[in-house]
């Protein structure tokens, strides 16, 4: 298996339950509000952490095991760039970065991903993920005025589907049931995120995402190592985690989409962040200048909790401009409305998180 270069034993050895024990301990909970009164609360787990495996901050259980949804899929890329694909494909950062994105189906997402099977000789058919309408309202719209039917193209990973099978198409191999787990190409991805986040392979979970390819559980912590670990050796010279990152920092639009909670973050902070949406709750990013990565998971799954969560904890870290922007403040703070169009309450992370000795309101 390759290693990690500047990755010492060290950096690879876990760690101790007294550093453990002196991680701050942050509260993300996130509560839904009606008056004054709290109508709702969704726990939120999370797990900072650095590139040698310190915890640095947690909320909840920093070692849930979870899934890791769509946030692997730099590391499931990774075997493409490290191969030497994207120099033998002509590709350029713009595809790379659509093969790690959820992206919105817009069709500027799509002509992307239709450019990236055309150079490969396939088409849409080749793809074994599923069609589904764009989950940018833009490109929703814009699918409808043009009477165009919804494609496999328009599906959130159609990037990442299109770089698996370049790779097969690359090593000469079949292509069919490229999303199996017994397939070379998905056995790379297994080996490159247990590689990244430490988790030995026969100690991941395995099972079938939304899109049809092998999804990995693992602790939330190692999620946030794997994540900080990616940036920490781009720092360091490692070539393919370096065109990985500036991909993804670099074409914002790319990676979500317009409106898009991941676009409008790592735009906001111009580079600085790197971040990645998984479903049902989970979040992975990384602080680029500090070589720190993090996780999110809201226990019950919801997205109108885990955004709030998300900038409330890189809030504690310094990370968000001040005053926040536009483009992010509905996602930190969310009205609840009536039917009227009213505000009767807000979705918001717990007042506790910023005082620690305060009551709920």
């Amino acid at each position: 298996m390759p290693t990690i270069p500047f990755l010492s034993e060290e950096q690879s050895a876990p760690q101790s339950p007294a550093a453990r024990s002196a991680a701050r301990e942050l509260l993300l909970d996130v509560v839904v509000t009606r008056g004054d009164v709290v109508e709702s609360r969704h726990a939120v787990h999370a797990a900072v952490v650095s590139a040698n495996g310190e915890l640095l901050m947690s909320a909840g259980n920093a070692g849930l095991l979870t899934w890791w949804r769509s946030c692997a899929k730099p590391f499931q890329a990774m075997p493409l760039v490290e191969s030497g694909g994207l120099e033998k494909l002509q590709w350029k950062p713009d595809q790379l970065a659509l093969a790690c994105a959820s992206h919105g189906g817009e069709p500027e997402h799509v002509a992307i991903a239709e450019g990236m099977l055309a150079s490969l000789g396939l088409e849409e058919g080749d793809l074994a993920c599923g069609p589904h309408e764009p989950l940018a309202t833009r490109g929703a719209r814009l699918l409808r005025e043009s009477g165009q039917r919804v494609t496999r193209l328009h599906n959130n990973c159609s990037g990442k589907h299109s770089a698996m099978l370049a790779q097969a198409v690359l090593r000469g191999i079949s292509t069919a049931g490229y999303e199996k787990i017994d397939h070379e190409i998905q056995q790379d991805a297994l080996r490159s995120v247990a590689l990244w986040s430490g988790v030995e392979v026969e100690k991941l979970g395995v099972a079938v995402d939304g899109c049809g390819v092998p999804v990995f559980a693992m602790p939330l912590a190692n999620m946030a190592l794997s994540y900080a670990r990616l940036v920490n050796a781009a720092a360091r010279g490692h070539a393919a985690a370096a065109r990985i990152v500036h991909a993804m920092t670099g074409n914002p639009f790319l990676v979500g989409g317009t409106e898009r909670f991941d676009t409008a973050l790592m735009l906001a902070c111009r580079g600085k962040v790197l971040c990645k949406i998984g479903a049902e709750g989970v979040h992975t990013l990384a602080l680029v200048d500090r070589g720190i990565g993090l996780a999110v998971k809201v226990e019950d799954g919801a997205p109108r909790a885990q955004y709030p969560a998300v900038l409330a904890l890189l809030a504690q870290l310094g990370e968000l401009p001040d005053p926040l922007p536009e483009s992010l403040r509905d996602f930190a703070a969310k009205p609840v409305r009536n039917t009227r169009g009213e505000s009767v309450g807000e979705i918001r992370v717990s007042p506790a998180l910023l005082d620690a000795s305060g009551d709920e309101g």
